[in-house]
This record gives C-alpha cells, sequence and structure tokens, in this order.
C-alpha cells in the first residue's frame, strides 16, 4: 500500500521541471538577494535593497504564463526569470510581460501618453535563467524576430531579446562567484538530481542531498527553515520515469548531432580527395563507413 500511495502521489505532477521554478521563486523571494543577482549580472555595486520595487506577475489573462520576478532599479525594468527547460518563445511571453508591466508603470505614474511631450520610460531587460538537462552555452540571446515569418526581408516593427543564463552548476562560474545564492542553488540542484540517480527512492535522495547541502554550507539557513516545504515541494512534482526518459532523450538527440557533425567532416574529406565511390558505399555500409571515420582520425 505504501508504494502504491508514493506512486500515485507522484503522477499527479507528471513534470519535474515545476518544482526547480517554484524553488528558485521561494530561494529569491527577498530583496537582499534580488540585489545580490542583479549587481552580479549588471557588474554593480547597489548596497541598499529597499532601492528595489519589486512586482510580481500573477496569472492573470494569459494562463500559461507564470514570470517569476520583475523589479526596477536605475531606470531600468528587469524581468527575471527561472526555465527547466529550453524554451525558444521566451521573448514573445517577455512581450506580454512587458506590455502588462509597461501598462502598470504608466498608470501609477500618471503619464500622459497622448500629449505631444514624449513619456520617459525605464529600459527594459530580460533575463532567463535556464537550468535543465539539455546542453546549452553559458549565454545565448533568443530574439522575438526569429518567430516572425518574413519573405520580403523587411525589418519588423517589433523586437524583443531575452538573455538566457545557463545556471546549471559548473557554468557561468564568473556570475555565480559574485553571487552566492544563485551558485548554491545551482549546487543543490546537481546534489539532488545525483542523489535520485543513485538512491533507491526519491525520499532518500531528498533527505541526503538537504543534509549533505546544510552541512556544507549551502542554502543551509534556507533548507533548515524550509525543510519540510522543499521535501514536499519535490515529491509532489518529481516524476523519476520521466525525468530518467527525459535524460535518455536529451542524450541520444546529443548523440544524433554528433554523429551529424562527423559524418559531415567525412563527407567533406571524400570529396575533397574526390573518392566519390567511397562516399557513395558509405552511405549503405556501416561498417566501412566506420572503416573511414577511422582513416582520417574522426572520433
Amino acid at each position: 500500500m505504501r508504494r502504491q500511495k508514493k506512486k500515485s502521489r507522484h503522477s499527479k505532477h507528471p513534470h519535474n521541471r515545476q518544482y526547480k521554478d517554484r524553488l528558485w521563486r521561494m530561494i529569491f523571494n527577498n530583496k537582499e538577494d534580488l540585489l545580490q543577482l542583479y549587481n552580479a549580472i549588471n557588474h554593480t555595486d547597489y548596497q541598499n535593497p529597499d532601492d528595489l520595487e519589486v512586482n510580481t506577475l500573477e496569472d492573470v489573462f494569459y494562463l500559461s504564463m507564470k514570470n517569476d520576478v520583475s523589479f526596477l532599479v536605475g531606470g531600468t525594468m528587469n524581468l527575471y526569470e527561472h526555465q527547466s527547460t529550453f524554451n525558444p518563445n521566451m521573448p514573445l511571453r517577455g512581450v506580454f510581460y512587458f506590455s502588462r508591466l509597461y501598462e502598470g508603470y504608466v498608470a501609477d505614474n500618471n503619464l500622459m501618453i497622448y500629449h505631444e511631450k514624449r513619456v520617459r520610460l525605464p529600459k527594459p531587460k530580460y533575463i532567463v535563467f535556464y537550468n535543465g538537462t539539455k546542453n546549452q552555452p553559458d549565454s545565448m540571446e533568443l530574439k522575438l524576430s526569429d518567430c516572425f515569418e518574413n519573405t520580403d526581408n523587411e525589418a519588423p516593427c517589433l523586437e524583443c531579446t531575452a538573455t538566457m543564463l545557463n545556471i546549471n552548476y559548473g557554468h557561468n562560474q564568473e556570475l555565480m562567484k559574485h553571487c552566492r545564492r544563485l551558485k548554491e542553488y545551482s549546487i543543490f540542484v546537481q546534489c539532488v538530481r545525483e542523489y535520485i540517480q543513485s538512491e533507491s527512492s526519491v525520499e532518500d535522495a531528498l533527505e541526503k542531498a538537504i543534509d549533505t547541502c546544510i552541512n556544507q554550507d549551502v542554502l543551509a539557513d534556507f533548507l533548515k527553515k524550509h525543510r519540510a516545504e522543499v521535501t514536499n515541494m519535490i515529491l509532489t512534482t518529481y516524476d523519476k520515469d520521466l525525468y530518467e526518459k527525459t535524460l535518455k532523450e536529451d542524450a541520444r538527440e546529443e548523440g544524433r548531432k554528433e554523429g551529424m557533425e562527423y559524418l559531415n567532416q567525412l563527407n567533406k574529406y571524400l570529396l575533397k580527395a574526390k573518392r566519390y565511390s567511397d562516399l557513395e558505399r558509405a552511405t549503405e555500409d556501416i561498417e566501412y563507413q566506420k572503416k573511414l571515420l577511422k582513416e582520417f582520425g574522426i572520433e
């Protein structure tokens, strides 16, 4: 009966990425940590957390959209969001978010947008913190214009750019060095992943991961205070079978990409050497293909 209850509990929420999004919002739910994160990203040295004007966007009209934190610092409107899966549509989400934020900003500051005088608005900056299992670079830009169907090469009248930062353990080390909270979050998630792979149950994995991090002073204050909440959060959103399936699919995808790169290199070498018969044979004979790869040192 006990095992059946566990299985039922885990199956209610099949997407294990939810726990990391919720955990990230919990950890950065105070001005001190947000200010440290802002300073680390922008190479600034603001000291007073009370200077932050913190806003959160709730699900209002776009029901599937839930941003993490937005705040204003030094004339810049910063939108920070956490993602556990790679999503090239983040700039489109950003357009929706910023339109709501600017609408609120105009109303709160009694700005007259129908007069001849130009209004002054804080500059938008959209950061997406990514820690999914797919391999991604430390930083990359996602643009709204990449979503447009453009057949006439005319520049679009609307653009939104999201900067995606990989915060998996081992990435963006300079950023982590200047934001301890972010580094500790990265270590904790990695610790959970490793213990889940080695332990027989998610419960045991969480106990060990939390104990290990507390003993190593990683999110120690947060985990001591919110241990039960964090444990329940992960247990109610984690699906180990789905996680392992995702890892396998990601590995296969990476393998396919790597294999295509090797084959492209081989084809270039064969074409350059005008070995057309070898090129044709390699497309049908896998063993011969392997032999040619070894011959050209492509491994």
